[in-house]
């Protein structure tokens, strides 16, 4: 099988998550939704169900969801609720909700108002102060609520040992979009950012041995290309998510390639494994206390900028000219963090550009202009 048609399988299931809910039905699987961010989904794989990604949706209007958010809630979190309300959902069994940023913990309950008993809302709040051992205990307890509410799901009761086993397969999915993102780098002329954001994307869709087969096959098969002597300009992303299609597609008609990326529904996501052996609950929750360089969570040596040098350090060591920030409209965290990351990116002479960006965008002409102004540039 070509490359060409190993990412257009990934680009299939990224963009037609539907069918692949409908697909798990038809087998005869539960699916579980998840919202953002950093969910234990080893726990619903554990318990022999499908986690499906609830990251909003490009192709949806905000309608029914109104009712129930303010308006300066940001569009991830409202579209969520929106296909819970107008059907889109109704064959998921239960939905997890994290309470990690201002907006996502008041949109916990109206998850639970919205769509009451219709399906199940497993609530998880997550501890910010995750270093301390009753952090971690915080954390656990957390955890073993969502386990509980997971076996009276699934109707069995999910063991110690299945937990480690999903921790295995999860480290092993983690590892190989590692090394993906690393591959796309070296090959940005055959892996564009359209098809870079697919592949990526198609794992919150897919149960993730299954996902990590095909991405290690994929891998392979880049690995036995030449390095590309890519002649255009290369970019770090940041941000929240960068999925629109028609938004990457602007990348490539100005030869802009993407080197590395600190996008939340990226690479943020896998960055730190879980450790294999020992109490599952307690990896579980040591994996969650040893994310890092992360805009959402409390940081005790935030005053030294660690995140801005993080995220300058990472522009150069992949080879990238500069750094696009795409700011989510309504993003606190993200809007209080950015002077910061300015200050470490301008301190290092890394030009970037900051755009403004939401899921019910349909026209990119200011988009465009500006990331073609900037390719112009670098």
């Amino acid at each position: 099988m070509s490359i060409e048609t190993m990412m257009k399988e990934f680009q299939a299931i990224a963009y037609n998550p539907n069918k692949q809910l409908a697909d798990f039905k038809a087998q005869g699987k539960k699916v579980i939704g998840v919202l953002p961010y950093y969910a234990p989904e080893e726990l619903v794989y554990a318990a022999g169900m499908v986690p499906m990604g609830m990251w909003g949706s490009n192709n949806k209007t905000i309608s029914r969801a109104k009712e129930y958010c303010a308006t300066f809630y940001c569009t991830i979190a409202q579209l969520a609720l929106e296909m819970l309300l107008d059907g889109t959902m109704d064959q998921l069994d239960g939905v997890i909700t994290p309470t990690i940023c201002d907006t996502l913990r008041p949109m916990s309950q109206n998850f639970r108002v919205a769509i009451g008993d219709k399906i199940p809302t497993i609530f998880l709040a997550h501890p910010q102060n995750r270093f301390a051992s009753w952090g971690l205990q915080f954390c656990i307890d957390q955890y073993t609520n969502v386990r509980k509410m997971l076996d009276q799901i699934s109707g069995h009761e999910m063991t110690d040992e299945d937990i480690r086993n999903a921790i295995k397969v999860y480290n092993a999915s983690r590892a190989a979009r590692r090394e993906f993102v690393k591959l796309a780098n070296d090959h940005c002329d055959v892996v564009t950012p359209t098809l870079r954001s697919a592949v990526l994307k198609a794992s919150y869709f897919m149960l993730k041995d299954e996902y990590t087969a095909k991405l290690v096959a994929l891998n392979e098969e880049l690995k036995k290309l030449p390095v590309c002597d890519w002649k255009g300009v290369k970019v770090v992303t940041s941000g929240i998510i960068v999925d629109n299609p028609k938004l990457l597609a602007i990348f490539e008609e100005n030869n802009i390639a993407i080197a590395a990326d600190d996008v939340a529904h990226e690479s943020r996501s896998f960055r730190v494994d879980a450790a294999e052996d020992g109490d599952p609950m307690m990896a579980l929750a040591k994996q969650f206390a040893d994310v890092d360089y992360e805009v959402l969570l409390y940081d005790p040596k935030s005053s030294e900028n660690r995140r801005g040098e993080f995220v300058a350090n990472m522009v150069k060591e992949s080879g990238a000219q500069g750094l696009i920030l795409f700011m989510q409209q309504f993003c606190d965290p993200e809007e209080m963090e950015y002077p910061y990351l300015k200050k470490a990116l301008d301190a290092e002479g890394i030009p970037h550009i900051k755009l403004g960006v939401d899921q019910q965008m349909r026209d990119f002409g200011q988009a465009s202009t500006a990331i073609q102004a900037f390719a112009d540039v670098l």
